[in-house]
């Protein structure tokens, strides 16, 4: 089967390659040269522009977007559109938000342009390891695509599925990055409380390898941490400073329309923006009260 890939960053370039490895025809197409140079010797076919991509694939075509959440998938659905066919499908394996998806599907109902929401976990694993997907759209347009999923899944038959129409697939991922958040707190809080117990002189990726075997928390991000200790044991040259992708705050505020209590990822959210404080007003604030109400001595900077 024959696809287009949009975006050919770490994640798109990985997505692609194994794609080919799968033995399907990917043309690919990214808006930076350097990147498009970079996938020479992949076996993707790289274009300078949508029109040339377009050109290449035969009817009805089949586009992964692999571009960032917001006006970027809205600007290059547009300017694909006029390029496009009735009957063609559009697919954003994004971390968009699932509000925009809906609007998006409706948008081409008219043109008769297939849109499917393919939620994506794996990271640049899923070269190796297969991709967990989580898909929202049409069932037939689904099952037409079902060679490209079933390639980039981790088996043909596990870690991907339609969980149901338009929207669904991203809201499911969205869902999905709100528990992540939760079990990475959980885990860098627990991993700090032994690093702070020095007389035990623990070995935390000693820890780690243990509890991966067995352990009910054994998991793939327990995995990682590990690495992450035997690569860093004591987080060198890291900054504490957390980026968020922005599907957390989503859950929480779905979370919160719904009436659904989510303690866990809100604080994990919240633990999140605190990383970028160095110099929280909050806590200057709070240094300064009791000062004022019991003469506390305060720390100067």
């Amino acid at each position: 089967m024959e696809i287009g890939m949009i975006g050919l960053g770490r994640m798109g370039a990985s997505m692609a390659q194994r794609l080919v490895s799968g033995g399907h025809r990917v043309v690919g197409f990214d808006s930076n040269e350097m990147t498009r140079a970079g996938m020479a010797g992949q076996g993707v076919g790289c274009v300078d522009s949508l029109e040339a991509l377009v050109g290449k694939l035969q009817a009805p075509r089949a586009i992964w977007l692999m571009v960032p959440a917001g006006e970027a998938v809205d600007r290059t659905i547009a300017a694909l559109l006029p390029l496009l066919t009735a009957g063609d499908a559009i697919i954003d394996g994004g971390n968009s938000n699932y509000k925009d998806t809906l609007r998006r599907g409706t948008d081409l109902l008219e043109p008769q342009i297939h849109f499917v929401d393919c939620g994506t976990s794996g990271g640049i694993w899923g070269l190796t390891e297969g991709y967990s997907l989580m898909i929202g759209g049409e069932s037939t347009v689904v099952e037409r695509l079902r060679p490209i999923f079933e390639t980039l899944a981790p088996a043909q038959d596990q870690g991907w599925g339609r969980v149901g129409p338009s929207g669904a697939g991203h809201f499911t991922k969205m869902i999905h990055n709100g528990i992540e958040y939760g079990l990475m707190q959980a885990y860098a809080e627990g991993f700090s409380i032994m690093q702070h117990k020095p007389e035990f002189g623990l070995d935390l990726h000693q820890v780690a390898e243990i509890w991966r075997h067995g352990s009910v928390v054994r998991s793939w991000l327990l995995d990682l941490t590990a690495h992450a200790l035997e690569q860093n044991p004591n987080m060198a040259g890291i900054a504490p400073y957390v980026v968020d992708s922005g599907e957390g705050r989503w859950t929480v505020n779905e979370a919160l329309e719904l009436n659904v209590p989510v303690p866990v990822i809100t604080q994990s959210v919240i633990q999140r923006l605190r990383s970028r404080d160095s110099e929280s007003f909050s806590d200057r604030l709070l240094a300064s009260m009791r000062n004022e109400f019991g003469g506390h001595s305060v720390q100067k900077p």
